[in-house]
């Protein structure tokens, strides 16, 4: 939640003075957004997401003690604490950015995934111990939101099957059921690429259209079709 709302004050301020160079009038609002997640989610056996800073050998037992799930950093010399990435259910913020985008409102939402949060027993929320990925995230927003286009920025210009071989190629076009089948094959890893696909096919299979993946100096591009790679329900 502190990230979330600290990084969000840095966007909404650079966006903000970025319009007002260009003489573009607009307003720009980032909020603090939370994720409801299921406690029964399978993730919860099986915590993987490393969160925090390097503990030291010294503390680990204490830290075991309190509850925390710790693995070895080998290469820095000391244990991190990793927590379940479950599936994001829920915007719980949905109808209030769906309310100030209606009023032309620049809104930045659900950093990081937004703030995993899960119902008590008196219908209220609190938070759990988890990282939701902000890929799924964005694209349950986009979802609600009924957006006419998802984009996901990364760092390359577009989805390469057979990453990282003699055989690497660069692909601009994936209808569905070609990225879920390149999903199973195993060609976009869970850890980098593999929640980007998912999202864009997610997105693409709830709305009827594309969602694109690319590289921030591409977006423009992106946006008319000239880059990146889509994802969409078919080939038309």
């Amino acid at each position: 939640a502190d990230t979330e709302g600290g990084m969000g004050y840095m966007l909404q301020q650079c966006l903000g003075n970025a319009l007002l160079d260009l003489e573009v009038p607009g307003v720009v609002v980032s909020l603090v957004t939370q994720t409801l997640v299921e406690v029964d989610d399978p993730a919860f056996d099986s915590p993987s997401k490393p969160v925090g800073e390097l503990i030291d050998p010294g503390r680990a037992e204490e830290m075991r003690a309190q509850g925390w799930v710790l693995v070895e950093d080998r290469h820095r010399g000391g244990y991190r604490r990793v927590v379940a990435s479950p599936d994001p259910q829920e915007i719980v913020e949905a109808a209030a950015i769906q309310t100030l985008v209606d009023d032309g409102v620049l809104v930045i939402a659900a950093g990081g995934g937004g703030i995993p949060v899960i119902h008590t027993d008196n219908g209220g929320l609190e938070g759990i111990a988890a990282v939701v990925d902000k890929d799924l995230a964005s694209a349950l927003l986009a979802i609600d939101l009924r957006a006419d286009l998802l984009m996901i920025l990364t760092d390359v210009e577009q989805v390469s099957l057979g990453y990282d071989t003699p055989n690497e190629t660069a692909v601009g076009f994936l209808t569905i059921a070609d990225a879920r089948s390149a999903l199973a094959a195993g060609e976009f890893p869970p850890g980098t690429m593999g929640p980007k696909v998912e999202a864009a096919c997610r997105f693409a299979e709830a709305r009827g259209r594309a969602a694109v993946i690319t590289s921030i100096p591409l977006a423009g591009k992106a946006v008319m079709g000239r880059a990146g790679t889509r994802v969409a329900p078919s080939t038309t």
